[in-house]
């Protein structure tokens, strides 16, 4: 048998007030859609329709950068509710050669394969429903049973009369159709209803003679998303079931109420997240690495052993062994080798610092290259940036650079060579050689006396000298 699974991706969700696409606003790191793209995956479909709508080009894009096998899109010109959705993806010839029909929201980002994989096992041909039992049902469609317990229909909660209201089986807006029964039941469809849509749960009760069978998932299984609040709080659910497969797979999360990490980071046994760590996008940790406390970890790797405190790193490799912090800035291109150290108020940016070296404190090392056993001292920046162009500094291997130098780009400090403090180095250094840029140092004796004497209004002296007086007496 070949099934089809069809997203209803094409709304707009005037609820959000936002002119990005319902459906492309993020819970954890991943979009709604990419969430459900994702449920779908394990499943071996034979064919993913996603239905595009509002801002269809990004929908579109967003659907096809998943990668995933056999997906097509198709646009849903108008928006007529979501009968009319499946309708358009029929007549589009989509679904012509399958027997069957997955059917399911686009904003349902708690949906799970298990949930997906036991509605299929379940059906029998005919239509099969996924619902769930919520102690508060407000807002969802509910399921119409008779009296010997078969599904006669679903109604939305805005059409449903009060005793219907009362119902706490729910709909999911989940299905599996049979293509054939499906594709007729849905050029029956009226618009017949308060919202003048057509309702894919009407399809229910046009093919409830046949038998409708259910599965049940587990309530947040049902959870759709209509808001900002909504998405807030399923964002929150995601996030524990992330923590909770980490810390399973050997993670030591110290406090996880305290800590974020998104839907795309990887993480090796033995890793230690302290709080305050937030990781996103691809970020990768390796075995042993700490991270943390306040931290905060974009696109960036981070090999074995190494440690990042109090910082913010975006887009770089940390090696092994290598330290990061406190209050450090590490920008997109930098990397530190093995045993590395870039410390307390640094800054760096496109970047290489070798095995070894060290960069301990309050220094700006921007378009540089360092090798490896260097020691810069607190207080150097390499002036990279002319106004107009962007520069680089190389340091070779065993350099000194000497505190509060300045090296003006582009400049070359070579292997073992030192600088003096307080330098500014606009020429090439040669191995082994010191350069010192400073002028000699002058004594002016008495200096602060006569300083006070020109500060100090006249008759302050004497004012001051009485007060002196009248104190000790």
């Amino acid at each position: 048998m070949t099934t089809a699974a069809v997203v209803l991706a094409a709304g707009k969700g005037t609820r959000f007030k936002s002119e990005l696409p319902k459906v492309l606003h993020a819970a954890t790191g991943r979009t709604m859609l990419r969430w459900v793209l994702e449920a779908l995956r394990p499943l071996s479909l034979d064919r993913i329709v996603v239905v595009v709508g509002h801002g269809a080009d990004a929908v579109r894009a967003e659907a096809e950068a998943a990668g995933m096998p056999g997906l097509v899109t198709v646009e849903q010109v108008e928006q007529n509710g979501t009968g009319h959705a499946v309708r358009v993806v029929a007549d589009a010839g989509a679904l012509d050669d399958v027997d069957n029909v997955l059917v399911v929201p686009g904003d349902s980002p708690l949906l799970t394969p298990q949930a997906l994989g036991d509605l299929l096992d379940c059906h029998q041909g005919g239509v099969t429903m996924l619902t769930a039992e919520l102690d508060d049902p407000t807002g969802y469609g509910r399921v119409l049973r008779d009296h010997d317990g078969r599904v006669t229909g679903v109604v939305e909660q805005r059409d449903a009369a009060n005793e219907q209201r009362a119902i706490t089986e729910v709909n999911t807006s989940i299905y599996v159709f049979a293509r054939e029964q499906l594709v007729e039941a849905l050029h029956r469809l009226t618009a017949d209803n308060d919202q003048g849509e057509e309702y894919l749960t009407d399809v229910i009760a046009l093919l409830s003679a046949e038998g409708i069978l259910t599965s049940r998932a587990p309530a947040e299984v049902a959870v759709g998303v209509n808001d900002r609040a909504q998405l807030a709080a399923v964002g929150g659910v995601l996030q524990r079931r992330i923590l909770s497969e980490h810390m399973s797979n050997g993670v030591t999360i110290v406090d996880p109420s305290a800590t974020y990490v998104g839907a795309g980071v990887s993480l090796a046994t033995d890793v230690v997240l302290l709080p305050g760590t937030h990781l996103e996008g691809a970020t990768r940790v390796g075995a042993g690495a700490v991270i943390g406390p306040n931290s905060r970890l974009v696109d960036t790797h981070v090999e074995t052993g190494a440690t990042v405190a109090y910082s913010v790193v975006l887009q770089a490799w940390i090696g092994a062994y290598a330290t990061v912090g406190p209050f450090t800035y590490i920008r997109p291109e930098t990397r530190l080798e093995r045993e590395a150290k870039a410390g307390a108020f640094v800054e760096m940016k496109n970047s290489t610092v070798g095995e070894g070296s060290k960069v301990p404190h309050l220094s700006y090392v921007g378009d540089t290259t360092i090798g490896s056993g260097a020691n810069i001292g607190a207080a150097t920046v390499t002036v990279n940036y002319d106004g107009f162009n962007k520069h680089r500094t190389v340091i070779g291997d065993g350099a000194r650079i000497g505190s509060d130098t300045m090296l003006v780009a582009p400049v070359t400090v070579g292997a073992g060579a030192y600088t003096g403090a307080g330098s500014v180095i606009t020429k090439d250094v040669p191995a082994g050689a010191l350069a010192v840029e400073r002028t000699e140092q002058r004594i002016i004796e008495g200096y602060a006396e006569r300083h006070r004497a020109r500060s100090t209004p006249p008759g302050a002296q004497a004012a001051e000298g009485g007060s002196a007086i009248q104190k000790e007496e």
